[in-house]
């Protein structure tokens, strides 16, 4: 896989959390993000899930527009 699929990939990733996030749902905006990033080879291991949950635990993605920061920012 090249760097245009991991791309491409993370960008359908965060259109579909993003999607949650617009709908109201919070915990299942970080949910799917983290499902569909690991439906990738080269994205199913990133440590951005880790630290987004403990973000998330944490109370720091308690807004939507937090989230939206969050999931925007996504590398």
């Amino acid at each position: 896989m090249g760097e245009t699929a991991r791309a491409e990939h993370l960008a359908w990733c965060k259109q579909r959390a993003l999607q949650y996030v617009d709908a109201g749902d919070l915990p299942q905006a970080f949910a799917s993000l983290g499902s569909d990033l690991q439906k990738h080879p080269e994205t199913e291991n990133h440590s951005g899930i880790q630290f987004g949950a403990m973000l998330l635990l944490g109370g720091h993605l308690d807004t939507p527009e937090k989230m939206r920061r969050f999931i925007e920012g996504f590398n």
